[in-house]
């Protein structure tokens, strides 16, 4: 129970600075929960597990094709933390450039935007090919092909949370944060980020 609640505090704060980040896929949903509500959140949050969970199989499937290959979780290791620490760098300078949001107005379906924007989001793949595919091969080599689903469990339900619940503010023409405590919030994820991506070079030393 301990390994499993420290490996979903791992995954819940790495997960959580790409959930919360400002993108199209935020924009999209205000622009949605003003005029549908909170629906539209649960929506797009399920427009984006539909190209996740395919993914996140196929990564899972990979994992067990490379784990015979020597220095396999070194590499994957090295991988994870360039790209936590280069994600970290980038969501750092964004918050702090920004000014205003840019909320869009698209004309498909909120379902149909969330595969969308998911799927032609190449930060998303990005972020799955490097980092989600390190706490895959971790989550797998505790629980086997049960892994991928933990991980993926421990992750999605944060896109509904976030998602639903900026639709809810959203529809109610609320602010949904205000830009200084949502810059520290991003700091303080980003900061957690470089935090993790040391963890992930420390295992190598180990």
């Amino acid at each position: 129970m301990e390994q499993f609640f420290e490996f979903a505090v791992l995954v819940i704060v790495i997960s959580a600075s790409g959930v919360m980040a400002p993108g199209p896929l935020f924009a999209a949903n205000i622009s949605y929960g003003l005029r549908e509500g909170a629906k539209s959140g649960i929506k797009m949050a399920t427009g984006h597990a539909i190209v996740e969970l395919p993914l996140v199989i196929l990564l899972g499937i990979g994992v067990f094709s490379l784990e015979s290959f020597p220095n396999f979780r070194t590499v994957i290791s090295i991988l994870g933390a360039i790209t936590l620490f280069s994600f970290a760098i980038i969501q750092i300078r964004a918050v702090l450039r920004e000014k205003e949001s840019t909320i869009a107005n698209p004309k498909q379906g909120a379902l149909i935007t969330g595969i969308l924007l998911s799927g032609l989001n190449p930060f998303f793949i990005i972020w799955w090919i490097t980092i989600g595919f390190k706490l895959i091969s971790d989550a797998m080599m505790i629980w086997a092909f049960s892994g991928m689903l933990i991980m993926f469990g421990l992750h999605i339900w944060m896109d509904y949370a976030w998602l639903g619940g900026i639709s809810i503010l959203a529809s109610k023409s609320t602010k949904i944060i205000s830009n200084k405590n949502y810059k520290v919030l991003m700091i303080g994820l980003s900061l957690m980020l470089i935090y993790f991506g040391i963890t992930f070079l420390e295992e190598i030393a180990d």
